[in-house]
């Protein structure tokens, strides 16, 4: 019944526009402008009428594009011709595209780090870790969502891996269907606004945008909005005990090891301070192998040494001293010294200089006079200067750091506070725990940090940092024993189906906006956005409603490909940084897999759901967290240093 009420909701859409058409537009007054507007209300049917997007918007864009040279010379033949050539310098343009190139690795590790049996670990450990929590079980979805989208990216892989483990365990215990659709689908989704994004690398390659910024600019944005769902979720269950039940306390522990109920049995109730006394007493009071002290001793003092590097590496560099360069007073910019050698300005730029400055010093026939200091003159100005111009300077003439600001120790003290409350809570059960994180997080983030870093921190480009993740993949898959032949060639399969669809998207998107071009469209949207005269705050509310209302019947790949560059051009008359406004469109995407009736999501969980859970119950769930993302869009919007504060610091 549902396929129906979406199947006469996306023919209403139809009726719609095809209906808009036949009313707005001017059919006596028909100009090339109006004609590039009805090939992008037809591109709209046509994608929703289910006809592949790229190709539907290359065969558009050749038509349209034979029709706008055809209506200039009247000429056939040569309109064919310039109509190739455009085609194959689009094509060209997108084969030459850099950005593009980090698309297939990225997408081959998150196949990789998919099949490599992570996120099952992941799941139980952050269930256990947060099972004091209300609704812990659909709190640790949404933190497993999150984690593991940071690492593949891959919105399908995440929703329907996270329905096959997560949905089950919600069920039994008592969730609503509701609540664990929107909470698994909406996890899901996290993996098109996290880095490393391909949606972020489609939005950079079409808008111009820097990949790098977007990066930064699109973390902690993610991290609120995955933030948000959590507080949404505890909140509910707070107040509707029946919709999350809290846990009974037999799911909430973790069957210890002998050796570690042989440790728990001396009394001590603290895993660090029992490590410590069966380390002094001799293992042979408790018959606890020395080696398995060792190993647990590390992992719990793993937190202490990462916070120490990490304060030390905080304390370098607030403390190093700044580099001055000692530049000569001529050759600093503005400074308005330098002897150009002319005795008076020049009429113009062709004038000779005056004869008498060409001629030769005295002595300059070669004699020794000629190489001769004056008298008095010191042997070493030149080059002490020299090198005080290569070498960097020092404020006061020495090396010595500069002490620590305020915001340092601050930091270092709440790092102090955060180590103590985590080793004071640090019990038998909760080591097992945290040796369960450790297993499952620990290999994840160093992978995820490795990418990252090296992009945030200037010393990779997106597609070197992409190559160092897939070799992450595969090395995680090593290490776990999943990487095989099979698991090899489908991966390599999966990642060339996707790659391809998005560049064949990118040629047809390419080839359609510069038929949109050429025909005048993007200038009459731009004369009639411009006689409006919006403020940027509500040319913003335009473009963000136009984004939500258009994610309700197309995907992201289109609304980027074909709506970003009709909008951007508009950016710069506004005042508008495009870089915030991609944070926004990144945001607003969300929509794109949450609203039906192509709310992909919702058909990913559906089809590994079991039997009782309807589409309607998937769609009702994503609501709440629909509205969720408006917020979340409403507070980038308000405080843009969320989403700008790291790139301007990193980059600007």
């Amino acid at each position: 019944m549902k396929i129906h009420k979406a199947l006469w909701f996306g023919l209403s859409c139809i009726a719609v526009v095809l209906l808009m058409i036949a009313f707005l537009t001017p059919w006596g007054e028909l100009t090339t402008g109006h004609i590039g507007l009805l090939m992008l209300a037809l591109i709209v049917v046509a994608i929703m009428l289910g006809f592949p997007t790229a190709f539907t918007l290359m065969g558009m864009g050749v038509l349209f594009t034979f029709m706008a040279y055809y209506m200039q010379s009247a000429d056939a033949g040569r309109s064919i011709g310039q109509t190739l050539d455009l085609m194959v310098q689009r094509t060209y343009a997108t084969m030459t595209n850099d950005s593009l190139i980090s698309i297939p690795l990225f997408v081959f590790m998150g196949y990789l780090v998919e099949r490599a049996n992570l996120i099952e670990k992941l799941f139980r450990s952050m269930h256990l870790a947060l099972a004091r929590l209300p609704g812990a079980l659909a709190v640790a979805t949404l933190a497993t969502c999150a984690i593991f989208a940071t690492a593949t990216g891959i919105v399908g892989a995440v929703v329907t891996l996270m329905g096959l483990l997560a949905m089950p365990a919600m069920l039994k215990a008592g969730y609503s269907v509701r609540l664990t659709a929107g909470a698994i689908t909406a996890g899901g989704c996290l993996g098109i606004l996290l880095p490393p994004s391909v949606m972020l690398i489609v939005y950079g390659a079409t808008t111009g945008v820097s990949v790098v910024q977007l990066y930064a600019g699109a973390l902690f944005p993610g991290i609120m909005l995955a933030g948000l769902y959590m507080l949404y979720v505890i909140l509910v269950a707070k107040l509707r005990p029946d919709m999350a039940p809290p846990l009974p306390a037999s799911e909430r522990g973790v069957p210890l090891p002998p050796e570690t109920q042989a440790l728990a049995a001396t009394g001590y109730t603290r895993a660090m301070t029992g490590m410590v006394a069966a380390l002094f007493k001799g293992r042979r009071n408790h018959d606890v192998p020395f080696g398995f002290l060792l190993r647990n001793m590390a992992t719990a003092l793993a937190p202490l040494a990462l916070t120490v590097l990490l304060v030390a590496v905080v304390h370098h560099g607030v403390t190093r001293p700044p580099v001055v360069y000692d530049i000569p007073a001529e050759l600093q910019l503005g400074a308005g010294g330098f002897d150009s050698g002319l005795s008076e300005p020049l009429a113009d730029g062709l004038a000779e200089p005056p004869s008498d400055e060409l001629a030769e010093p005295p002595g300059s026939d070669g004699g020794a006079a000629s190489l001769a200091e004056p008298p008095g003159t010191p042997m070493a100005p030149v080059a002490a200067g020299a090198a005080t111009a290569a070498a960097p300077a020092v404020p006061g003439g020495n090396a010595e750091s500069l002490p620590a600001p305020r915001g340092f120790w601050i930091f270092a003290a709440v790092c102090a506070v955060m180590l103590v409350v985590f080793y004071a809570a640090l019990t038998w059960a909760r080591l097992e725990i945290f040796k369960m994180l450790m297993s499952s997080f620990f290999p994840l983030a160093v992978m995820i940090a490795a990418v990252l870093g090296s992009i945030a921190f200037g010393l990779a480009t997106p597609s070197e940092a992409a190559a160092m993740g897939a070799m992450g993949g595969a090395l995680l898959a090593l290490a776990y024993r999943r990487l095989n032949l099979p698991v090899l060639r489908e991966s390599v399969y999966l990642t060339a189906k996707t790659t391809a669809m998005v560049c064949w998207l990118f040629v047809g998107s390419s080839i359609f906006s510069a038929a949109f071009a050429l025909l005048g469209g993007q200038r009459i949207i731009e004369d009639w956005v411009l006689s409006l005269g919006l403020t940027p705050i509500q040319f913003l509310l335009l473009a963000q409603a136009i984004i939500f209302l258009l994610g309700w019947p197309l995907e992201w790949t289109e609304i980027i490909v074909i709506f970003m560059p009709i909008f951007v051009p508009l950016l710069n008359a506004f005042g508008i940084d495009p870089l915030f406004f991609g944070l926004l469109v990144a945001l607003n995407l969300q929509t794109a897999f949450l609203s039906p009736p192509v709310a992909m999501s919702a058909f990913y969980l559906k089809g590994v759901s079991p039997p009782h859970v309807t589409l309607n119950q998937i769609f009702l769930g994503m609501m709440p967290f629909m509205g969720i993302q408006v917020v979340a869009i409403f507070l980038l919007y308000m405080f843009p240093g969320i989403g700008m504060w790291l790139p301007t610091v990193l980059y600007r």
